[in-house]
């Protein structure tokens, strides 16, 4: 490896130490290195030293042109030297580079967390010195959309998810001047090694059946096979999409959501007893005990006016509410609700509340897949298990 001997200019950066502010001196101190750095680097590869005859120069000198450069501290002005034949190059902008690549990386971290797109220009305008647009901190949160759909694309035959997770939330974005919910559909699998993984994400335009089924479709062309078990509240369209897309998979409806239906329904007194007893049934360890308590509170409750909505919804949703209790008992608490997956719609809930408005659906994919993204990486530290057998 080539060593220069840098050679300051003392007297000058005296100067600049006496008479600015530090940001000032910071700054001279930097262009005098980079500037001196940039000289041997001429001199390394002319293989020749100024006026010095020899046989082995590679090139003559050709003066300097002045170029500015933007870093942390803000633009400098370098005096680049030139050649000749026009062939020698600085290593100087290229090593640089990196430390540009740092502050695009802080950017789109700060885009992900949810800092908004006014926020990241006033502090890139603090950290560099220089203004920087709102369409530049676009057109670097782009550079999001090939990772994001790296990953949004990626294969899922190499592991089977035997229990999966599926909700979808509503976002404003702006189309066509106008602003429009639009629905987001999440997947979130349990594979055999009992981990957790997001394997899906959709933006469409609203959660029906068509929408349920479209999104399915690109799981299953991904190589996603029908799991064992599937979570969900009880949307119509969701149920019927689950159905025709996974034959022979068991339904889960989540019971937090059924449970709060039946107590909405229950009157305002003297029901706490009855709700302690709904409880219960869902608390049973198997399938054939449930069954007995639910009889129990059917029988109780039918002779009185106040509950026979609630035990029509009971009796409606009760089977396909307990198929968790087919799996291990240990299993129990997570397989019965879509918990975790609302609490992962809160991450995004908390980024997207900064944004209010996406300005297209392009842009709401790319964050919310960014957004799942980090959750991934921090969902189930040191490799631990989300499904674990006592």
């Amino acid at each position: 490896m080539t060593q220069f001997n840098l050679t300051l200019n003392i007297d000058q950066l005296k100067d600049q130490v006496m008479s600015s502010d530090l940001e000032a001196v910071v700054k001279s101190s930097l262009v005098l290195v980079l500037n001196e750095f940039m000289e041997n680097e001429r001199e390394d590869y002319l293989r020749a030293s100024s006026y010095e005859r020899t046989m082995n120069r590679n090139d003559y000198r050709n003066g300097y042109y002045e170029r500015d450069f933007l870093v942390s501290i803000g633009k400098i002005k370098l005096t680049v030297p030139r050649t000749r034949n026009g062939q020698f190059s600085t290593s100087v902008f290229e090593k640089y580079q990196r430390a540009d690549q740092s502050l695009v990386l802080s950017m789109m971290e700060m885009v992900v967390n949810g800092v908004s797109t006014r926020k990241v220009t006033k502090i890139m305008e603090q950290l560099c010195g220089e203004s920087v647009s709102k369409s530049l901190v676009s057109t670097i949160s782009k550079k999001l959309d090939p990772i994001v759909n790296e990953w949004a694309n990626r294969p899922l035959n190499v592991m089977y998810y035997k229990y999966v997770y599926v909700d979808a939330m509503y976002i404003k974005v702006r189309e066509h001047q106008r602003v429009v919910s639009k629905a987001v559909y999440i997947a979130i699998g349990v594979n055999d090694k009992n981990q957790r993984e997001i394997i899906g994400l959709s933006v469409n335009h609203v959660e029906s059946k068509t929408g349920w089924n479209q999104f399915f479709e690109h799981l299953k062309s991904r190589g996603f096979q029908s799991p064992k078990l599937i979570i969900s509240d009880a949307h119509k369209g969701l149920k019927a999409a689950i159905h025709e897309s996974f034959v022979g998979s068991s339904w889960q409806r989540c019971t937090f959501h059924f449970k709060r239906n039946m107590f909405d329904c229950m009157p305002k007194k003297n029901s706490s007893d009855a709700k302690q007893e709904l409880l219960r049934i869902f608390d049973a360890p198997t399938p054939e005990e449930a069954r007995i308590l639910k009889n129990e509170f059917m029988n109780k409750y039918d002779s009185q006016d106040p509950y026979a909505n609630v035990l029509e919804r009971l009796d409606e949703g009760f089977e396909d509410a307990i198929q968790f209790m087919n799996e291990p008992i240990a299993y129990h608490k997570q397989l019965r609700t879509t918990n975790n997956l609302e609490r992962l719609n809160g991450e995004i809930r908390r980024r997207e509340k900064v944004i209010r408005v996406f300005p297209n659906t392009q842009s709401a994919f790319r964050l919310i897949g960014a957004v799942l993204m980090d959750c991934q990486e921090r969902m189930d530290p040191g490799n631990r298990k989300f499904l674990v057998q006592r």
